[in-house]
């Protein structure tokens, strides 16, 4: 005898329940959905100009001239420098800072791949900091870390939102490190009311597929430091300045360095203009559809969620909760993606976070295995990087990262939600959030 409707929508649907959705959520691609006929309009602009390099061509447009501008005026920096990637931007500062061998960069454990590689590209050591319920750097395991070989701190924005950078900045104004942003996922953030970026010596953005605003690939450093920007500008190209004509010009002796051929194309910065021009829009309803969720799920038992220190300044593309443990957070994220909490094939809209691949150190292999680019093992063998010898990247290095990679779930909050994708979203968690309760208490 089949069970009565009522008791079948009330049953799980990973055991056999009636599933809250059966429609897969948008795609993770915040600014993608949102391109459209501006975008269009202005890399045509540069197609009809036959000028897709940016410092001279048939009939330059200075398109990306014209978003280093904007973005400074949207956003309260001084200087601007369009790149070709985010991995790109945090190579050129940390060369732009000098770093080398002999010097140690601290760096989160919950990251991205590029961080680790600008670092050790430079000849410098990473060093590892744990994070906290931020999801950030945590300020205490930074100071307590910071020792003679320390040159920098890479700070990265994870997962749309910012960490503790105040009292980052603090410490590194104190011990007179510098100090790099990563605002790669945190594009449009800010913290109580200062922009994403300003906190460090320098910042950089990410314009790649997966980030608040896209050009496909793409990047962005800002720094309110004349020197930082000249050197930035002639690292990120030839090694040079260049003249009012865009030829290169090497005159000042000050910036007279081995370029890496970073530049943005006139292509890339029409299209990430027109995007930024939608960013506000992009996080907003990013920020909106999330916290709304946040609001009906807080107090479901046995989930917590990440402290976010200012919500006005969170951008929203990802919604973290964490559970008592890797076996609850599992089954209850699985449960969830069975109640239609899922995206197209492919995506990684709800997943728990132990599966999020190179965002933990102990996931990046070249890192766990000191691998190098060059024959001598470099700059793991270099001799002014002895100090760092018996430094580990294996899981156990970071108490906090290891266990919240363990027991924490992501949530993607797609920029084109609709109220009903909200509600139901609210309604599966709210459902198997119930179910564990129950169940809970019986086994209690």
């Amino acid at each position: 005898m089949s069970d009565p409707s009522h008791l079948k929508a009330n049953r799980l649907a990973i055991e056999g329940g009636t599933p809250v959705r059966d429609t897969p959520l948008p795609w993770e691609l915040p600014g993608a959905h949102f391109i459209g006929e501006e975008e269009k309009a202005l890399v045509n602009q540069v197609i009809d100009a036959r000028s897709p390099f940016r410092f001279y061509g048939l009939q330059a447009l200075a398109m990306v001239d014209r978003l280093e501008s904007e973005w400074c005026s949207t956003f309260g920096h001084k200087y601007a420098l369009a790149v070709n990637s985010g991995s790109a931007a945090l190579h050129i500062a940390l060369c732009a800072f000098g770093i080398g061998p002999g010097d140690e960069v601290m760096v989160p454990g919950y990251m991205w791949v590029s961080c680790a590689s600008a670092i050790v590209r430079t000849g410098a050591i990473p060093r590892l900091v744990d994070i906290d319920a931020s999801f950030c750097i945590d300020p205490d395991d930074l100071e307590r870390k910071i020792g003679p070989h320390t040159r920098a701190v890479l700070t990265v924005n994870m997962s749309g939102a910012m960490g503790r950078n105040d009292r980052i900045a603090a410490i590194c104004r104190k011990h007179g490190l510098r100090l790099l942003e990563d605002c790669a996922q945190a594009i449009g953030a800010s913290l109580n009311g200062r922009p994403s970026g300003s906190f460090g010596d320098i910042g950089i953005f990410s314009f790649q597929l997966n980030k608040n605003m896209t050009s496909g690939e793409g990047g962005l450093l800002v720094t309110e430091d004349e020197d930082l920007y000249k050197r930035c500008s002639a690292l990120h190209d030839l090694g040079y300045a260049r003249n009012d004509k865009g030829r290169l010009d090497p005159s000042d002796e000050r910036y007279q360095f081995w370029g890496v051929g970073s530049r943005m194309s006139e292509l890339s910065g029409a299209m990430a203009l027109a995007q930024m021009r939608k960013v506000r829009k992009i996080t907003g309803a990013m920020r909106d559809a999330k916290w709304k969720i946040r609001e009906a799920i807080k107090a479901i038992p046995g989930i917590a969620l990440r402290d976010i220190g200012d919500a006005a300044g969170d951008t929203g593309p990802f919604l973290i909760s964490m559970y008592p443990n890797a076996d609850i957070c599992k089954r209850f994220t699985a449960a969830l993606q069975a109640e239609g909490v899922r995206g197209p094939e492919g995506s990684l809209t709800c997943i728990p976070m132990s599966e999020w691949g190179m965002h933990w150190y102990f996931n990046i292999p070249s890192l766990v295995e000191k691998r190098s680019n060059a024959r001598d093992g470099f700059p793991w063998t270099h001799p002014s990087n002895a100090f760092a010898r018996d430094y580990s990247y294996r899981k156990g290095a970071l108490p906090m990262c290891d266990a919240l990679s363990e027991r924490s779930a992501l949530l993607s909050i797609a920029s084109t939600l609709t109220a009903r994708d909200v509600d139901d979203i609210i309604a599966a968690f709210r459902k198997v959030g119930a179910a564990f309760a129950s169940r809970e208490k019986l086994q209690s």
